[in-house]
């Protein structure tokens, strides 16, 4: 292991934030499947636009996709349906810049809360989310698709916004 610290390997550069176009959904399939084991297929993306949610990709300078993700408007809340960061930029704090973004656009929407479901496998996710604010609320059984046929939960969590603060 290299003595580079942590800090030393956060991405600092900025990103270009786009509206998810349909030529964007192979590039943002081929990071979902790199991404989880149960990935949300090319055909999940493209009825997301077609049902008009909010979907967004970051792109470094070079113009390769760093991450994207998806919202779907709820009652009270701006529900965070997909966010993914390319796995080798994972864990240099782009998916924070996207939970700022996710942020950014619910408090233009007039709507001061987010909401998501997270895998409790997901550790990495989880440890973002909280440190951001997220809490915890519920759980949704048997929600995700696991290892040989099984279920896992999902962990309900949400983000109260300060509208005074952007």
């Amino acid at each position: 292991m290299s003595s580079v610290s942590q800090a030393s390997l956060r991405y600092t550069a900025p990103l270009a934030y786009k509206p998810m176009l349909a030529n964007d959904v192979d590039g943002v399939a081929r990071i979902e499947n790199d991404a989880y084991p149960f990935p949300w297929t090319r055909g999940n993306f493209l009825d997301s636009l077609a049902s008009g949610y909010q979907a967004w990709v970051a792109r470094e300078a070079d113009g390769r996709l760093a991450g994207y993700f998806l919202l779907m408007p709820a009652v009270d809340d701006l529900h965070l349906l997909n966010i993914t960061v390319r796995p080798d930029l994972q864990g240099r704090g782009i998916g924070r810049q996207l939970l700022d973004k996710v942020c950014a656009l619910s408090r233009e929407s007039g709507i001061n809360a987010v909401l998501l479901e997270v895998r409790p496998s997901n550790l990495n996710a989880l440890s973002v989310y909280r440190h951001t604010g997220f809490v915890q609320i519920g759980v949704r059984k048997n929600y995700y698709p696991a290892a040989g046929q099984s279920r896992e939960d999902a962990i309900v969590m949400r983000l109260t916004l300060d509208p005074e603060h952007a």
